[in-house]
């Protein structure tokens, strides 16, 4: 009786492992988390808090920002943005507090996620259409600032303070932003020109020695984050792809989407693993799993 139920509990074990393996999420497949067309056109900005829970700008409406359970793809509105501002991306300081460039407005937007209220960290009237940021250790926000109009572009940096400096102006159509993990080199894309720079990050900020990083002969060029080992990855919009670059500026891979117009992409779950993308043709994320974990896990 005794190697009865051993061997339907070895059995069972076995079961269970090979169940696991085929329930195992492959690499680098791209399936949905949540319907499609429960965002604006301009859905961007996914984001996670320290708590594990993901935000999303234009869920439903222009002008929100999306709460959406990762596991049912369902979502409800979180908060809905003041004076008609569109927020374009979702970023937290080491506070938990939430900031979004907003485009419409002039203004990066600061979100007390305890009280939901919403103030102007900071205006100026030098800005064009704040559309992504970055956020250091020591809470200073990068910001690309593109003029859709004219195809040109500058990026800034706003200090805890809540001064901004202009980092440089003159610009092509400055896009996706993003730090590296030891937070020494800071890379801006161009949408337009297709170009992505880099530069060197000094322990005040400031940035200098711009170097090109890599440059494209197609499509154009979204969101961007890195992974733990400093891999770039790249949301290449109107290809449909996540285009993967070594810090030394050699493609390791494209991964495939079902949309084509991928705006933005953020490393979650536990383990860091699962990159969610916004795709604007579809109006819905995306997710898929990778083998690197994102810069901050």
């Amino acid at each position: 009786m005794k190697r009865h139920l051993y061997l339907m509990a070895l059995m069972a074990c076995h079961g269970l492992s090979t169940l696991a393996q085929q329930t195992e999420r492959p690499l680098y497949q791209a399936r949905d988390l949540t319907a499609e067309n429960m965002f604006s056109v301009n859905i961007e900005g996914p984001n996670f808090d320290k708590a594990g829970n993901f935000y999303v700008v234009n869920f439903q409406k222009d002008g929100t920002v999306g709460k959406i359970n990762t596991k049912t793809g369902a979502g409800n509105i979180f908060i809905t943005l003041p004076d008609s501002s569109v927020g374009n991306s979702v970023n937290f300081n080491s506070k938990g507090d939430m900031f979004l460039p907003d485009f419409k407005g002039h203004n990066v937007l600061r979100v007390d996620m305890k009280t939901r209220k919403i103030n102007v960290y900071v205006h100026s009237g030098q800005f064009n259409q704040p559309n992504d940021l970055c956020i250091n250790k020591k809470d200073q926000i990068f910001a690309s600032d593109p003029a859709w109009g004219t195809n040109g572009g500058q990026i800034w940096r706003i200090d805890p303070n809540r001064k901004a400096v202009l980092l440089e102006t003159g610009m092509g159509t400055t896009n996706g932003i993003e730090l590296s993990p030891d937070e020494k080199t800071l890379y801006v894309n161009e949408s337009v020109q297709r170009k992505v720079w880099k530069y060197d990050v000094d322990k005040n900020g400031n940035v200098s020695n711009k170097t090109l990083f890599t440059t494209f002969p197609d499509f154009g060029l979204d969101g961007m984050k890195c992974d733990k080992a400093g891999n770039l990855h790249i949301a290449r919009w109107g290809k449909g792809v996540i285009a993967v670059f070594t810090p030394e500026g050699e493609l390791i891979r494209e991964v495939p989407l079902k949309g084509k117009n991928c705006s933005n992409l953020i490393f979650g779950d536990k383990d860091g693993k699962t990159v969610y993308v916004t795709l604007q043709d579809r109006k819905c994320v995306e997710t898929y799993r990778t083998d690197i974990p994102g810069k901050l896990y």
